[in-house]
This record gives structure tokens, C-alpha cells and sequence, in this order.
């Protein structure tokens, strides 16, 4: 019975979290998306900690813009935004795109994922607004370690010409990723096509084309994990 009350409260709990946020039409509906925007979606956290960092000539990495925030980068020279959380319904692309709009940002959205693999299309597309972005730029996820590190990893091996292994520092803890979690499957990303290019010489963009299998890496992550290696 108390298992049964506990299921129902935290049903009632979710449901209460999910419908918040999802509109900014009214004076009430903006307090409740500011509210999401900062409580649900941890915004209190971002106010101080940005994450920010420049990683290239006119290319930056950081986690969620506030609007306020999005206006002191407009005010620096920045005119386009890579927000890899993707369009959503919920404040945080909401608030974005109306400040954005506001401010005179290209606001692009593309969804990759932290804690999964994107398919070889959405990685080649990702490549692709990489290249023709305006610049200067800020890529962004919610807390700018995983995607956003997946992302400069790609940005600073194929547009910059780092050598991988030092564009996979990226990926690191003081950007807060931790590759010992389930967000490491990106590391892994990486690491196959190195393993694969000690023999085959292969470039990156080549291996994705050609030679990457979400699947089968997915299920090698899994069987590692499970392992505890």
C-alpha cells in the first residue's frame, strides 16, 4: 500500500513537472516557463557556473544561455547559436529562440544526445552546420559537457586540424564529463575510430560515411559497463 502511495505521489510529481514550462504566451505562463527554466532545468545552477570556453578563433563551447546571458554575447560579437539539445516544447528553447529572435541571433538547433550515440546522419549534419555556421559562434548543450564536448571535439579534429587525441580533451572532467558514466559512450565514439584508423588509415569523416555502427558500439558499451571495464 505505502509502495502503491509512493508510485502515485511521484506519477502526480512528474506529470506536475512536465506540464510546467511549456508556454510563455501570458504574464502567468512566462512565470511558470522561468520558474521550469531555472528550478526544473537547473538554471539556479547556471548562473554563476557558464562553462564557457573559447576553443577555437570565433568558436566557443558553454552550457545553457540565459536570455540575459545571450544578450552580453550579442553584445560581444557573437551572431550565431548551435543549441544541440534540439527544438523543444519546454523553457529552455522557448526562452532561447524568443531572445535569440529579439536579439538578432541565428538560433540553429540540432539534437544529439549525451548519454547515446547519434546516427551516422545526424553526426554528418552536425559536421555540416559546422562548417557553414556564422561566426563568431557558441555551441551549447544543458550543461555544456557532453554534447557540447562531442561537438568541439569534432569542430577542433575536422575544422582545425587538431590531432584527435588532443581534440578528445574536449571530453574531460574540468568540462564536467565523466567518462566512467554512462556519458562515456562518446569517448567510445572516438576511441573506435582511432582503433580502426591504426590499420586502415582512414580519416574520420570517412569512418562515419563509411564504417560506423551506432549499434554495435552501443552494445559493446553496454557489455563493458556490464563488466565494470
Amino acid at each position: 500500500m505505502i509502495r502503491r502511495l509512493f508510485n502515485r505521489l511521484k506519477t502526480r510529481e512528474r506529470a506536475w513537472r512536465h506540464g510546467l514550462g511549456r508556454d510563455i504566451s501570458t504574464p502567468e505562463a512566462r512565470k511558470q516557463a522561468r520558474f521550469h527554466f531555472n528550478w526544473i532545468d537547473h538554471g539556479i545552477l547556471r548562473i554563476h557556473w557558464k562553462n564557457f570556453h573559447r576553443i577555437a578563433p570565433d568558436v566557443y563551447r558553454a552550457n545553457q544561455p540565459s536570455p540575459k546571458r545571450l544578450a552580453e554575447w550579442q553584445g560581444q560579437g557573437i551572431r550565431s547559436i548551435l543549441n544541440l539539445r534540439g527544438e523543444s516544447e519546454y523553457s529552455p528553447w522557448l526562452l532561447e529562440a524568443e531572445a535569440c529572435k529579439q536579439l538578432g541571433l541565428k538560433l540553429v538547433d540540432h539534437r544529439i544526445y549525451a548519454s547515446a550515440l547519434a546516427s551516422r546522419e545526424e553526426i554528418l549534419e552536425l559536421i555540416e552546420i559546422m562548417r557553414s555556421i556564422e561566426k563568431p559562434f557558441v555551441m551549447h548543450c544543458k550543461s555544456g559537457s557532453d554534447r557540447t564536448g562531442f561537438a568541439a571535439v569534432l569542430y577542433l579534429h575536422l575544422f582545425c586540424d587538431l590531432p584527435l587525441a588532443e581534440a578528445m580533451r574536449q571530453l574531460h572532467w574540468r568540462h564536467f564529463h565523466l567518462r566512467g558514466s554512462k556519458n562515456g559512450i562518446l569517448d567510445l565514439f572516438f576511441e573506435a575510430y582511432q582503433q580502426d584508423a591504426a590499420t586502415s588509415g582512414k580519416s574520420l569523416i570517412e569512418w562515419i560515411r563509411n564504417d560506423y555502427d551506432r549499434d554495435s558500439l552501443t552494445a559493446k558499451f553496454a557489455i563493458d559497463r556490464g563488466r565494470g571495464g
